[in-house]
């Protein structure tokens, strides 16, 4: 190799966005060859999950990498066998394989069984250990409401993974009624439509039950970059988010067009970037024992952004 090839070679490897790969350029790297951990969804080009895991492994000096890896659908089955490496320490999954990945584990904590999704694997004695702590941060941005929201209704923009998590944080928050907005309400499945607190519509009717509506949450990428643009809430619609807590799980943009709209409003808007870092606190501690360096990580995505 030339010395300009070797200079470029290492210029990728220490790229930020040389940890943001597809499945098959990971597979053929050196990058399996030290412990590390990865992110699998699709798309993942946005994610800021391996800036913060990578600051908080560089923090405590461990011998650690985190990669976003873009899987596509036919590529699940080769996962199994990488999660099986000797090096590899867990995952985290994103949008839209939380529900799937859950057979690729030994077994489950009980938030996950219980929500029905993961978005952490820990490897624990050698097996796969599937766990949930999307609840417990999206939780951590709701505290200061929680007396407030005890006995109330709450509309979700949204029933996929991300949602299944969002209801169960709100029911032991004591939510008393969740309205789920579908695209497809006649499709939604069994665990939605069995439970007596849970009502589904289409997005067309969800403001008849706005009035009595406290909290608001969009668990959909709608919003999310390349899409700004793009909300859950139509322009005729706004005016129902006054006074509302208005929650976007999208965490990039910080300020989806949901929580703009919200603002103006006379909403409360509240970003998913919070909850992120939370959730991947939770995620990175059973993955080190370590603490999440909160404060450094924020300042390290500031100064990306």
């Amino acid at each position: 190799m030339t010395v300009f090839g070797t200079i470029l070679k290492l210029k990728l490897i220490t790229s930020e966005d040389s940890y943001i790969l597809k499945l098959q350029e990971f597979l053929h790297s050196d990058n399996r060859g030290s412990p590390y951990c990865l992110l699998y969804g699709h798309p993942v080009a946005h994610s800021l999950s391996p800036l913060m895991h990578n600051t908080a492994a560089k923090y405590h000096n461990l011998d650690l990498r985190y990669f976003a890896i873009d899987v596509k659908q036919a590529e699940l089955s080769r996962l199994p066998s990488l999660m099986n490496d000797s090096n590899f320490w867990g995952a985290n999954i994103t949008i839209p394989y939380k529900s799937q990945l859950m057979e690729f584990v030994d077994r489950l904590d009980e938030a996950a069984e219980e929500i029905g999704a993961i978005n952490t694997i820990v490897k624990e004695n050698n097996r796969l250990v599937g766990r949930n702590t999307d609840a417990y941060g999206f939780s951590s941005q709701l505290v200061p409401y929680e007396d407030e929201l005890e006995g109330e209704r709450a509309i979700i923009f949204g029933t996929g993974g991300a949602s299944k998590a969002v209801v169960f944080a709100l029911r032991k928050l004591g939510i008393n009624e969740l309205v789920m907005v579908s695209r497809r309400p006649g499709n939604i499945e069994s665990i939605y439509r069995k439970a007596d607190d849970i009502r589904i519509v289409g997005y067309e009717a969800w403001t008849a039950y706005a009035k009595d509506a406290l909290l608001l949450v969009n668990t959909t990428p709608l919003g999310m970059e390349p899409n700004e643009n793009s909300s859950p809430v139509r322009s005729n619609e706004i005016e129902w988010l006054e006074d509302r807590i208005c929650y976007d799980l999208v965490y990039k943009p910080r300020k989806t067009r949901f929580l703009r709209d919200a603002e103006q409003a006379g909403g409360i808007p509240i970003g998913g970037l919070e909850m992120l870092i939370q959730q991947g606190s939770r995620s990175f501690e059973y993955w080190t024992g370590k603490r999440f360096p909160i404060d450094r990580i924020k300042k390290e995505i500031e100064h990306a952004n």
